[in-house]
């Protein structure tokens, strides 16, 4: 049985900056990304004849994640196929974990893992030229595709710096009780903005040396936007702030907020504002590595 096992971990945006649409109707964006250490538990098997994505575990929706053409991961396999001729066959195994329509990257998580699996497995591997195969799939995908635990990206997500990891602290993610489809945040954001002339703004990697640096600079540019039309979200991040984390913001395009903490702490007692999910976690120095059985 040729197999592939990884974590697909989560990730945080500690700056999102979201330029002007291009003609496209896409936006630019410049982000600095960050794993966490919550992941879905990806299995990969290629000696099949058939194409198929399975997914359970507590962060399923009720409604279930849609047709399987439509999967992140699906799409990721399909691709990888398409690029190599191989495999003919695949079947995708993801205990969901990460919640879904939250800005934590999870389905971007998956898709990534299953490029990775597949590359661990694969007779010629693509090896760096992942990041590239990945660029379509979204914004958030290339990252999730390469052996680093924290960049800073531009562009559609493709442009990818790895920076030296943070030293890892202690996570509190709330989730409210509504998902955030993507595609409707950029929507409100364009809305509020009106006619938009972007800032210039740069992101200096050396400001992102030390989490006193990111604490100076973190901002997401949802926020306002968001924040209008879901109560929910500002008083979550009040709510963070007031428990002492010295980043609290929306995780990118939402719905979930999440706060960095100094030192070790228990956050499993912070408790959070009735209707959210309390999510304890961390930041992570690594990459969790694929565990391929040929």
């Amino acid at each position: 049985m040729t197999t592939a096992r990884v974590l697909a971990q989560a990730k945080i945006n500690l700056v999102l900056h979201v330029l002007a649409p291009e003609a496209s109707g896409y936006h630019s964006i410049e982000t600095v990304f960050l794993r966490l250490d919550l992941a879905d538990a990806v299995t990969v098997r290629v000696d099949v004849a058939t194409r198929t994505v399975d997914c359970a575990g507590p962060a399923v929706p009720a409604a279930g994640l849609g047709p399987a053409e439509t999967n992140l991961a699906y799409r990721a396999a399909s691709a990888y196929a398409a690029a190599t001729g191989w495999p003919s066959g695949f079947a995708i195994e993801i205990d969901k974990r990460i919640p879904v329509g939250a800005g934590l990257g999870g389905g971007s998580a998956d898709a990534g893992a299953v490029l990775r699996a597949l590359d661990a497995l694969a007779p010629n591997a693509l090896g760096h030229r992942l990041a590239e195969l990945a660029a379509p799939l979204g914004a958030d995908v290339p990252f999730m595709s390469i052996d680093s635990p924290m960049a800073l990206a531009w562009g559609r997500g493709e442009r990818l710096l790895p920076l030296p990891v943070l030293t890892p602290r202690p996570v509190a993610v709330l989730v409210p009780p509504f998902p955030i489809a993507t595609r409707d945040a950029y929507g409100w954001l364009a809305g509020s903005r009106g006619a938009y002339e972007p800032e210039a703004r740069v992101i200096a990697p050396e400001a992102l040396a030390t989490w006193e640096g990111v604490s100076g600079i973190a901002s997401n540019d949802f926020d306002d936007a968001l924040r209008p039309r879901f109560a929910k979200i500002g008083q979550l991040i009040e709510h963070l702030e007031s428990a002492g984390a010295d980043i609290a913001m929306l995780s990118g395009s939402g719905s979930a907020v999440f706060g960095v903490f100094p030192g070790e702490r228990d956050l499993a007692s912070l408790g959070s504002p009735a209707g959210a999910r309390l999510i304890v976690t961390r930041t992570s120095d690594r990459v969790v590595r694929v565990d391929a059985n040929r």
